[in-house]
């Protein structure tokens, strides 16, 4: 009976386990104004984005950069810079959002074709 016991609450947890999925509302993202905090050359660089439907706009520091914006379903987009500065600039990236809160979302992103290389960041949705 212990055996019995313990096969089904082993199993139940399964169950619970295998059925959650992380929440992801991306639609509520595919536009407005974010902030993204990363580490580049040992500094924290803070960055602000605006994007709509087709175009993201990023504000670092003193620096604007434009980039492309083609959704590949309601969760992932490719990204292209309109004015790139360099060959590795050239290179699209792909962004991936894994996962939605109320005013944030986690994302993984590489350049397209890189899978070995992916990054991981929250953007926060200021407006």
């Amino acid at each position: 009976m212990k055996l019995f016991i313990k096969i089904a609450c082993l199993s139940l947890v399964i169950l619970l386990v295998s059925c959650y999925q992380a929440e992801r509302n991306c639609k509520d993202f595919k536009t407005g104004t974010f902030e993204f905090t990363y580490t580049l050359d040992g500094k924290e660089v803070k960055s602000r984005f605006v994007r709509n439907d087709s175009i993201n706009i990023d504000y670092i520091g003193e620096h604007i950069d434009t980039s492309s914006v083609n959704w590949v379903n309601d969760c992932e987009f490719v990204m292209r810079k309109l004015h790139p500065n360099s060959i590795r600039e050239r290179k699209a990236v792909q962004v991936r959002i894994l996962t939605t809160d109320q005013d944030s979302y986690t994302f993984e992103y590489s350049i397209v074709g890189d899978n070995k290389n992916k990054q991981r960041g929250t953007a926060i949705k200021v407006n």
